[in-house]
């Protein structure tokens, strides 16, 4: 362990570090039957696990720079409520590292293509690293052009969309990025997986902050098919269907199996559509041919479209809050904007701390070096 992360932990009380709570105290559905020894670990101070996620990554060769933002990434995603992009992923990416299959250096090379066309070849760098550096540059550009579009491949995970869109919008930008994945979703009225989850995400500034939406093209994300693997968690049956093609509600069964288009349809239409736009414009894998993302031994040959616009030209704000005024439908409490459960939830574990499953808490403990805090 680094001296600075000694140094860090040290600093912290030990009151403020972590609670361990059973599945009772956090009114877990007691129906479900949790693996012997699982437990949540509510911990108190956010920093102390962003330090450690830093410190497993630096322990691999990780920059420290490079390290802060993949780490940030991860636990955005905790604080958000979404740990299917969270903690989870942290010992694949350690391992992608030591197995040579992400280079811990690399940000990417960069070829313009057109004045507002940049074609980035990521050199296996971390997904985060090399898309952020990506984004940089087209907020540069599109300074000047008015419109920048990134086309990435040969780079890894980037991780939860929002938190570029977030960052464009903070920054008085527009911006729609969109990723493809191996092929977890099954094409509509078929019965095995032939696309990616595809997701995208929109970010918009507004006078009241940021809109940000981020979504699958799947009903769940196959980190969340993971999360409820992880938790030994039942799922909806119609989130999946199995390696024969039928509905399940195990994920173990679902890994196997392919995921179900949100929408029906319309989320295959999307899903299909976004696959050939970034595949075709990032030059890379498409349908089984994608691999990386879930893995930990092969090259990640997916693709990433980033486009950053200027800020709209109008208010946007007053229409937002005209709609979450709406009286709302019987079974809510309010009309809320996309995002705002995420922003919620993390303004209340910033305040009461973060929970994570035990499991990968010890996890983090052990690739951070560390034995163990109390």
């Amino acid at each position: 362990m680094s001296e600075t992360l000694v140094s860090f932990i040290n600093k912290i009380p030990t009151s403020k570090r972590c609670l361990t709570l059973s599945i009772y105290q956090l009114g877990l559905p007691t129906s479900i039957r949790y693996p012997i020894g699982f437990y949540i670990v509510q911990v108190r101070d956010s920093n102390f696990i962003r330090k450690l996620a830093e410190a497993a990554l630096e322990r691999v060769g990780v920059p420290g720079s490079h390290a802060a933002l993949q780490a940030d990434l991860l636990m955005e995603a905790e604080l958000r409520g979404v740990a299917s992009h969270g903690l989870l992923r942290l010992s694949r990416i350690v391992s992608r590292v030591s197995n040579n299959v992400a280079d811990p250096i690399a940000t990417g090379a960069h070829t313009w293509l057109s004045e507002g066309f940049l074609s980035v070849d990521g050199q296996r760098g971390l997904g985060p690293v090399v898309a952020n550096a990506a984004l940089e540059a087209l907020i540069d550009r599109a300074r000047k052009t008015g419109i920048a579009a990134a086309a990435i491949t040969n780079s890894n995970h980037i991780g939860m969309l929002a938190w570029y869109a977030e960052k464009a919008a903070l920054l008085g930008f527009s911006l729609v990025v969109l990723s493809t994945s191996e092929a977890l979703v099954h094409p509509w009225g078929a019965r095995k997986a032939m696309i990616g989850t595809n997701p995208i995400a929109i970010g918009i500034p507004t006078d009241s902050g940021p809109f940000v939406m981020d979504t699958a093209t799947s009903v769940v994300s196959m980190g969340e098919i993971y999360d409820h693997a992880h938790r030994k968690a039942a799922m909806p049956d119609h989130w999946a269907l199995d390696e024969n093609g039928n509905p399940t509600s195990d994920a173990e069964a679902a890994k196997k199996g392919a995921i179900a288009p949100f929408g029906q349809a319309k989320g295959y239409a999307l899903g299909l559509a976004f696959e050939l736009l970034v595949s075709g414009l990032a030059a890379s894998a498409i349908g089984r041919e994608v691999s990386g993302t879930l893995d930990d031994t092969r090259i990640c040959n997916k693709g990433d479209l980033i486009i950053v616009m200027p800020g709209p030209r109008r208010d946007l704000s007053a229409y937002l809050q005209a709609i979450r005024q709406m009286e709302p439908a019987a079974g809510f409490d309010a009309v809320l904007i996309p995002g705002e459960r995420g922003r919620q939830c993390r303004d209340r574990r910033l305040r009461e701390g973060v929970p994570i499953v035990g499991e990968v808490y010890e996890s983090l403990l052990r690739l951070a070096g560390v034995s163990a805090v109390a």
